[in-house]
């Protein structure tokens, strides 16, 4: 039975299916293939017993079950695996694992894990970053409050708002590519990195390791000792609860927006969903509350992954059991968080009535930078400026006013024309650069989105 959400709650059925125990097992028994044919290839191996290898490296000879029982004597998973590989070659089980060190074998295999699961994080990251553009382009123009330490400050767009959201979203998704393509590497250099092994049999071990790689399609380490750096797993780790963290941003914002007092956005909610068990009229922003619950566990794994760089000498095994733990847990979440914003965003409902409606709560005080700038096109000092509208703004606050009317009372409306002050008081006439800007961001990652389409980054 099932213990840990992410085997039952959290991730895609892919993505579950790159880090079950069976298909790690896999993904090595594939490095065995691949070393037997690199061997075979440089004539150290006869090419029948290779071939005869690459059949039986596979969970359907080598089964999960029999590793175990194996692995319970020798204490040895790679070692387990190399004995139940042996056991279904035959005379060709010989030359199992010729040259290899246990983590030629599983960093290799990791490799090819993450490789996969970050085709998966970046083709479903596109899709959010994608959605989050359109959210943009769509609400280019919708004037809203933008807010700074929770308090009302000068107009934005909400399009302008998810514009920075995507700007971020599409970075991050650059490092993430730029990771894959640069920091998911093989090593299949021996015991402690020095091709010891491979020399030993009279082979050029740089050209092994190139031939074991070119045959899964990975790149290999310039130079490892018994592993492949772990400053490597750290940075993709990093990268990943950076992007993550940008989807939390996104998430609370929601969170923020949806609520009673202010009731701007809101996740749709099903025609038969239940926000509470008992209080009835509740619609709880459950996916963006999910989203940030998990993103802090994604948080969580990046100092393991610090922790693990400072290996002993030429490796020692402290960083096994953490990666065990910590990647699975990291990518399953982060295809779940992903894939949950994306259906977020998709279903968001806006409400403009509450929009408009709290543009007005500080009774045009939000425009009162709006007043100086033009104040001091009329001749009064900046800082006279500032004085007159500090103490108009909180003015009409306190009385109940419009601002507009305060600033009639004490005659500073006087500087200005009749349809200039109006114009001055007009939200619209005050969101800068918000339409240009988002317009300017989504034609940047549309453009870069097709750009990676095209090289399949």
């Amino acid at each position: 039975m099932a213990v840990h959400p992410i085997d039952f709650r959290y991730g895609s059925k892919e993505m579950r299916s790159i880090w079950e125990e069976e298909a790690r097992l896999q993904k090595m028994l594939d490095v065995e293939a691949a070393l037997a044919l690199a061997l075979a290839d440089l004539k150290k191996i006869p090419e029948k017993d290779a071939l005869e290898i690459k059949k039986k490296a596979h969970t359907g000879f080598v089964k999960l079950e029999r590793v175990k029982e194996l692995e319970a004597e020798t204490k040895h998973d790679v070692m387990a695996l190399v004995k139940a590989l042996t056991e279904q070659c035959g005379e060709s089980g010989k030359y199992v694992h010729l040259t290899a060190t246990s983590y030629d074998i599983v960093d290799t295999a990791l490799a090819l894990q993450l490789r996969d699961s970050l085709e998966i994080i970046l083709g479903k990251g596109k899709k959010l970053l994608e959605t989050v553009l359109d959210f943009a382009e769509k609400h280019e123009k919708l004037v809203m409050v933008g807010r700074t330490h929770g308090q009302h400050a000068i107009p934005i767009t909400l399009g302008f708002k998810f514009a920075n959201y995507a700007d971020k979203l599409g970075m991050g998704l650059d490092n993430l590519v730029w990771d894959k393509e640069n920091l998911v590497r093989g090593k299949f250099s021996g015991a402690v990195g020095n091709y010891a092994a491979q020399k030993a049999l009279g082979i050029d071990g740089g050209m092994l390791e190139e031939k074991v790689m070119e045959k899964l399609g990975l790149q290999k380490a310039d130079i490892s000792t018994q592993v492949v750096a772990r400053e490597n797993l750290a940075r993709i780790l990093s990268d990943l609860a950076i992007f993550c963290c940008t989807i939390e941003q996104v998430a609370n914002e929601v969170r923020n927006l949806q609520r009673t007092e202010i009731g701007e956005l809101s996740e749709g909610f099903g025609e038969k969903q239940v926000g509470s068990s008992t209080m009835a009229q509740k619609k709880n922003p459950i996916n963006a509350e999910n989203i940030c619950s998990n993103v802090r566990v994604i948080r969580s794994v990046v100092y393991p992954a610090l922790e693990n760089i400072a290996l002993e000498h030429e490796r020692d095994l402290t960083n096994s059991a953490a990666e065990r733990a910590i990647l699975p847990t990291a990518f399953l979440l982060a295809d779940e968080v992903i894939a949950r914003m994306t259906r977020v965003v998709q279903g968001l409902e806006v409400s403009e009535e509450n929009i408009k409606k709290n543009l007005e709560l500080t009774r045009g005080g939000i425009l009162a930078e709006a007043i100086i700038t033009k104040l001091v096109e009329k001749g009064v000092g900046r800082q006279e400026a500032h004085e007159l509208l500090r103490k108009s703004s909180h003015e009409a606050m306190r009385e109940g006013k419009n601002l507009g009317k305060v600033l009639e009372e004490n005659g500073v409306a006087k500087k200005f024309g009749k349809k200039e002050f109006e114009e001055l008081l007009d939200y619209e006439n005050y969101v800068g650069l918000s339409a240009e800007k988002t317009h300017e961001i989504v034609l940047k990652w549309r453009k870069q989105l097709r750009d990676w389409s095209q090289v399949g980054g």
